[in-house]
């Protein structure tokens, strides 16, 4: 920072002269402390893909005119140093979980394990005889098959590697700086995330982003993937806090209501707050549906406009073809997909464009197993109406318990045996 800011102000020499300098003036300061430190400790370092580290540190910026308290996440890999970055207002379970998943995803994949402190969302009994590891936490690093480690109270070394991974930031980023806006915090700590990535580690001495790429990338562990939908699977585990949806498709949350697409009013529905700026909205069956900015004010009502497409007139559905093509387009591989199609026009004639534009709709928010599952029902009963695949699909579709509770993900198994001696701190 120091150089960056000289070099502005017409500095031509190399760094090294600079650091030179810098050495000769704090040379009285370094021959006063003391060379036989009683705090030493052996350093290691690790293999490619064995372990990633995580930490947060709150700090106070300027946003707008206003201070605000934040907090930076960071996970960093301990082969390569490359380093992922995140903020948040608060540091809640949801916060620092929100921040490990998208870091994982950041990397695309994880270390066989990650070090972690004794916070509380980690650990809720940090004594050295009686460990125990907050189940949620357990939750998520049972889904990508993570172990989790932690560093002893008080002892920073025992990661094996003390680097002040945040001191950095603190001057190169934190420093001197003021915010627009929360967003542009946020982008603009991604592009310093980005630029750090392509500087020249101090213990490497290579460049963090290509020494990931070239022998760290290939060992990671990969992303759990739904096999019937190709996507990923996202962590629940968070504190879930479930509403009901009124008649107007309105949540209520701390003192605002929010919309949720017509075909979820009156149902139940559960909030996730991001980075305590954002509010999601999640159906019963964990599907994403909608998404707000939340409002710092009281008695709002945030509403939108496209969660009531479905209440305008048939004249304004969408054509035959194109709801077509959005029902084919979402479901290619489901070979019943064009009799479904072809058995509503004729059993619907009057009113085909009708039926077509609301269950391609009410699809986009169900899993691809769940409308294929409601489609055979219709083949098989014959009933092609738009209120049949509704009810189907909300009704005799039931909640899986496994997404909703958080103790009932099944750890990967394997015969293996250790020394005891492992576990000893």
């Amino acid at each position: 920072r120091i150089l960056k800011d000289i070099k502005s102000k017409g500095y031509r020499g190399s760094q090294y002269a600079l650091y030179a300098y810098i050495r000769e003036i704090l040379k009285p300061i370094a021959n006063d402390v003391s060379k036989n430190s009683p705090h030493a400790y052996m350093r290691y370092e690790t293999k490619p893909a064995e372990q990633m580290q995580y930490d947060w540190s709150p700090y106070t910026v300027t946003i707008g005119e206003n201070l605000v308290k934040i907090n930076i996440h960071q996970t960093i890999l301990g082969f390569s140093r490359y380093k992922f970055y995140d903020v948040s207002l608060n540091v809640s379970g949801s916060d620092v979980y929100t921040a490990l998943e998208e870091s994982f995803i950041f990397f695309g994949g994880v270390c066989e394990r990650i070090q972690v402190d004794n916070a509380t969302v980690f650990i809720t009994n940090a004594s050295k005889d009686n460990l125990i590891w907050n189940p949620r936490f357990l939750s998520l690093c049972g889904l990508y098959g993570i172990k989790p480690t932690r560093s002893m109270p008080s002892h920073p070394w025992s990661k094996g590697k003390v680097e002040s991974p945040f001191s950095y930031l603190e001057t190169h980023f934190i420093s001197g700086n003021e915010f627009k806006s929360f967003e542009d915090l946020r982008e603009r700590l991604k592009q310093f995330q980005d630029e750090h990535n392509l500087e020249i580690h101090g213990t490497t001495k290579q460049i963090s982003k290509i020494l990931f790429e070239k022998e760290e990338q290939s060992f990671l562990k990969p992303l759990p993937i739904n096999p019937i939908t190709g996507e990923l699977k996202r962590y629940v585990g968070f504190k879930e806090e479930f509403r009901k949806a009124n008649s107007e498709c309105l949540v209520s949350y701390k003192g605002n209501k929010y919309s949720v697409p017509h075909y979820f009013a009156s149902k139940e529905v559960w909030l996730r707050v991001l980075y305590g700026t954002t509010l999601q909205i999640y159906s019963s069956k964990n599907k994403l549906i909608a998404t707000h900015t939340i409002s710092l004010k009281k008695g709002e009502v945030l509403v939108n406009k496209e969660h009531f497409f479905g209440y305008r007139k048939e004249s304004q559905f969408d054509s035959i073809a194109i709801s077509i093509s959005r029902l084919i387009k979402r479901f290619a591989n489901y070979i019943n997909i064009h009799k479904f199609i072809e058995n509503i026009k004729v059993q619907k004639r009057i009113s085909p464009a009708y039926h077509l534009y609301k269950i391609a709709n009410l699809f986009e928010y169900y899993d691809e197993a769940d409308c294929i599952m409601a489609m055979e029902e219709a083949i098989s009963l014959n009933i092609y109406s738009f209120s049949f695949i509704k009810g189907t699909i909300t009704h005799q579709t039931k909640p899986k318990n496994e997404q909703l509770n958080l103790f009932n993900i099944k750890l990967p198994q394997a015969n293996i045996k250790r020394d005891l001696g492992d576990y000893k701190l």
